[in-house]
């Protein structure tokens, strides 16, 4: 075996004809070369441009950050110890315990694979968006627009001043805004005894009691509890008005979560959500 065979470019080129297409929700077109993921396939899912996941695997770049590192190996289904040997072939200390994960494991990438074309994203235990597939993003706008630092859903419910953009590109109307509220700042409050030395957490809710009065307000009352489902008004700019069930599912070992937009079958809901999906295609 060649010392290349080991680099960091080779091992991503080895991951990368491992994954078929089908196993990240995308058609396997006829004629197709490639046995596993194209490079243009895994840009589109790790967020990066092409360009740089050919100079990553022609050893062109050697040194990728550690928020790509782990868009990598989200992309490419890593297991735990998969990203571990990703992280240090790219120089880098792989997260530690005791932190917050972002690594979605095969298996939950499976289960969203079964999802089909409903809207659904993860969110990691401090409500930062990890993942999400097309619909998603012709639901609510494509998160690739915004820093991955600022793709967070406690951002955009309880905003500080100069917080950067929201996560939705439209409004978004809870039915439930004081349940919906509560059941977040609960949520971070469980997270904050899970993760106690995770910086990111701990800055987050440092800089939200700070700069939004509600979430201090909701935050000093102590509640502790989990996120529960909701029912929410998408006001979309070219479909109009789409009522949908928000549901969560939380991964109790690595407290992701797992949110799924729904409408009722047979609804006029339910086609204009697949219309978002359509417009997602695009995205």
């Amino acid at each position: 075996m060649s010392v290349d065979e080991l680099s960091l470019g080779a091992t991503i080129r080895v991951w990368r004809d491992r994954l078929p297409p089908e196993a990240v929700g995308l058609p396997v077109a006829r004629g197709r070369r490639a046995p596993g993921l194209r490079r243009e396939d895994l840009a589109e899912l790790a967020g990066v441009s092409v360009d740089y996941v050919v100079r990553l695997e022609q050893g062109r770049s050697t040194s990728p950050s550690a928020q790509v590192a782990a868009a990598l190996a989200r992309a490419l289904q890593l297991t735990l110890a998969e990203r571990d040997h990703l992280f240090r072939l790219a120089g880098l200390q792989p997260p530690g315990g005791g932190l917050i994960s972002d690594h979605v494991p095969p298996g939950m990438q499976r289960v969203l694979g079964h999802l089909g074309d409903s809207p659904a994203a993860v969110f990691a235990a401090d409500w930062r968006l990890v993942w999400w597939n097309r619909s998603w993003a012709g639901l609510m706008g494509s998160p690739l627009e915004i820093p991955v630092e600022e793709r967070s859903l406690l951002r955009s419910r309880f905003p500080v001043a100069d917080g950067g953009p929201l996560l939705a590109a439209w409004p978004v109307v809870s039915t439930q805004p004081e349940v919906t509220d509560r059941a977040m700042v609960a949520d971070l409050r469980r997270a904050s005894t899970r993760y106690p030395d995770d910086p990111r957490l701990a800055e987050a809710i440092r800089r939200t009691l700070a700069g939004n009065e509600r979430f201090a307000k909701l935050w000093h009352e102590g509640a502790v509890g989990g996120h529960a489902e909701d029912h929410k008004t998408i006001r979309h700019p070219a479909i109009g008005d789409i009522a949908v069930d928000c549901d969560v599912l939380v991964d109790t070992d690595t407290d992701l979560k797992i949110v799924v937009y729904t409408a009722l079958p047979g609804s006029e809901d339910e086609t204009k959500l697949r219309l978002a999906g359509v417009v997602g295609a695009g995205v």
